[in-house]
């Protein structure tokens, strides 16, 4: 692998054409994908600013549409594709797949990091492929939204919701009670469901961070010192 790779992808996820934005540092151990949800897409600044912490690790990232443009054009207008789980489990488990055929990707464990509804996708994923995914992290999720899956999944997941989103604070706490596999709940003081807080997505950052490495792999602290 070269020092270090950054490229445009595009995903074959079933009969859907994925956009995506691929980094790889050189020596990563794992590669983190990114479920975005209620409209979201790759562009998203708090994912990016998540994924550069990651990569700031040594830790690949893989920003990545789950909607196709026609799709999106669509949802601006009625809203209700960001709420197909269904969809998006499928999609995001083809991308899984995907990682697992590319020459310089195949050999990396994979995480994933989702948000809002892409939190319920990402968990349904790691019930689908429990052999190839290692963990999950839930940000602000709708893990309810993964209903009966949540008793299949066996990865370490890592859930952060600020301290003010009562509601989703209170669905994940019931989530956790549903699965069992090892889990975590993280709450940021003050923050709300975007974590718009000063210093909130920091924390966030911070504590995806060391859960990834700790869960994909260790060999980054030494080759980024951190």
């Amino acid at each position: 692998m070269d020092e270090s790779k950054s490229r445009s992808v595009v995903v074959g996820a079933g009969d859907a054409a994925l956009q995506g934005d691929l980094a790889l540092p050189a020596g990563a151990p794992g590669v983190v994908v990114f479920a975005h949800g209620s409209g979201s897409d790759r562009h998203s600044p708090r994912n990016r600013f998540v994924a550069e912490a990651l990569a700031g690790a040594g830790l690949a990232t893989l920003l990545v549409d789950l909607l196709t443009p026609e799709e999106k054009q669509i949802d601006e207008h009625s809203g209700r594709i960001r709420f197909d789980i269904a969809l998006l489990a499928r999609r995001l488990t083809g991308v899984v797949d995907w990682l697992g055929e590319q020459d310089d990707t195949s050999d990396l464990r994979i995480g994933l990091y989702g948000s809002s509804t892409g939190a319920a996708a990402a968990l349904i994923s790691a019930a689908e492929r429990p052999e190839r995914i290692s963990t999950v992290v839930s940000r602000g999720g709708r893990s309810d939204l993964a209903g009966d899956a949540l008793g299949r999944v066996r990865t370490p997941t890592l859930f952060i919701v600020g301290g003010h989103d009562l509601t989703v604070l209170e669905l994940n706490r019931a989530s956790i009670e549903r699965m069992s596999a090892p889990t975590r709940l993280e709450v940021i003081p003050g923050a709300g469901h975007l974590f718009e807080r000063p210093g909130a997505l920091e924390q966030v950052s911070v504590l995806a961070r060391d859960w990834f490495r700790d869960h994909l792999g260790a060999s980054a602290l030494s080759a980024h010192g951190a």
